[in-house]
């Protein structure tokens, strides 16, 4: 436990580590594939459980932004007493939430799959599918859609309010050609504006788990996790 976060912790004694951070429906325990191949490669992996997920899943605390940021913080400030260089491997809405609690912080490279990079353009996009205006969500606080998501207008002007600005931090994106939350043009403008590399699977979904899509997945992290090491070893 990390405070009241329930953790686990990967590998050999190191001073280099990566935080693992899920997407919606995911789990501490998804960190465990991540660790089989950076564990090998010199690093501890530490996965946490966010609010409704996991060992959390019935608990007090909500899955939002404004839970998520300070406890995503208070784990960094644990890493940071404990390990001498701190990298970032996240999925989905896990990036996002990473990209707002630790820009500005030091993270030594981070690596995200199917990242959600504009969450104001997830959220209008999802009210436009649902017709849904700006107005009918201020009036009605929440609405729930036909898909079952539950559009929040708290959660709107929250994210609108908390751009991700001045991510500076070395990152590397898997992307998928048929990912249905992140268009291919705001994915390619985020990696633009900060200098990220991105990798498109073309015919891959925004879960990444068929034995194809995991395969390009795998190869991928080990590709990157080579590049930070040839980064590490020119001095950069």
């Amino acid at each position: 436990m990390i405070d009241h976060i329930p953790a686990v912790l990967y590998g050999e004694p190191s001073q280099n580590i990566y935080l693992f951070v899920h997407g919606q429906c995911g789990c501490k325990e998804e960190g465990g594939a991540f660790a089989e191949i950076a564990c090998p490669a010199g690093y501890q992996v530490l996965a946490i459980d966010l609010p409704e997920h996991g060992a959390r899943k019935g608990g007090k605390s909500r899955f939002n932004p404004w839970t998520v940021v300070p406890e995503l913080r208070a784990v960094e400030g644990y890493m940071k007493s404990r390990w001498r260089k701190i990298s970032l491997r996240a999925n989905s809405i896990g990036a996002h939430f990473s990209m707002l609690a630790f820009t500005g912080e030091h993270i030594h490279k981070a690596l995200f799959v199917s990242p959600i990079v504009n969450m104001e353009r997830l959220i209008a996009d999802m009210m436009g599918w649902a017709g849904i205006t700006d107005q009918e969500l201020k009036e009605r606080g929440e609405i729930v859609t036909h898909s079952g998501q539950t559009l929040s207008w708290r959660y709107l002007t929250w994210e609108r309010e908390h751009p991700i600005q001045n991510w500076c931090c070395p990152t590397a994106i898997l992307y998928a050609g048929r990912d249905d939350m992140t268009g291919r043009q705001t994915v390619e403008r985020f990696a633009s504006a900060h200098s990220a590399a991105l990798t498109v699977m073309e015919n891959g979904e925004h879960w990444f788990h068929t034995p194809e899509q995991l395969s390009v997945l795998r190869k991928w992290e080990k590709s990157e996790l080579k590049a930070a090491e040839r980064m590490d070893h020119d001095g950069v």
